[in-house]
């Protein structure tokens, strides 16, 4: 069975609902303690959300320092499936496995809501079962959502087709471009604000859109066997 490693940082919040997530998909999820480097022999990494270390210096600034996620790096960089959801979005970014950065919300107020997203692109391991232009909506919540980056990266991932979700019916926090979530060249690598892992069952979400995610990665990962 597809073993999906969660990481609990200090300060993560939704590791259980990721774990949670994982077997809803049907996969065996594998808890990883952000001081061990070993990632358990799992075939996907999911980085939770939450305020990891406190969110000192910047978010998800000390949490790149941690032992495991210099196992995730390689992981990430020799083609593993990673997700970053939220802080864990933010960890990406400081980690160099995704370009850019996160910000203050611009209108300096956390936002918690129900948020609606266009699916920009399929051609990720973790959203190969959407298509591309679907609408979907999604808990979004964080006060450090606002990613920006300069002209030059935004024009790459525009043209390369790096972004992934994209914010509808409004910009919740003023992130260029309207941009929820982008990859990495190579795919395997995707980060997002809002939360799919709480978007898996009808009592708790407000959309079961959240199960797509998991269902893409275990779609690329049996495919690929």
């Amino acid at each position: 069975m597809v073993k999906i490693g969660v990481v609990t940082f200090p300060g993560s919040l939704d590791d259980h609902d990721a774990i949670r997530a994982v077997e809803l998909a049907g996969a065996t999820p594998v808890p990883l303690w952000h001081a061990s480097d070993s990632l358990e022999g799992v075939d996907a990494v999911v980085l939770p959300g939450g305020f990891s270390y406190g969110d000192y210096l910047r978010c998800g600034a000390i949490a790149r320092f941690s032992p495991v996620m210099s196992s995730v790096v390689e992981a990430a960089n020799q083609g593993m499936p990673t997700l970053g959801i939220c802080n864990g979005f933010q960890v990406l970014c400081e980690s160099h496995l995704l370009p850019g950065a996160m910000i203050r919300n611009e209108q300096r107020h956390f936002v918690c809501k129900d948020q609606r997203l266009r699916v920009e692109t399929k051609d990720t391991t973790w959203t190969c079962d959407f298509e591309a232009g679907e609408e979907i909506t999604i808990v979004l919540k964080n006060g450090e959502g606002n990613y920006q980056a300069s002209p030059e990266t935004l024009k790459m991932l525009e043209d390369n087709n790096q972004v992934v979700f994209r914010y509808i019916d409004g910009n919740p926090n003023g992130s260029s471009h309207d941009i929820a979530g982008i990859t990495n060249e190579r795919g395997n690598v995707v980060g997002l604000m809002p939360h799919p892992e709480h978007n898996m069952e009808e009592l708790t979400g407000p959309s079961l859109d959240g199960r797509k995610f998991f269902s893409s990665v275990l779609k690329f990962l049996e495919a690929r066997v």
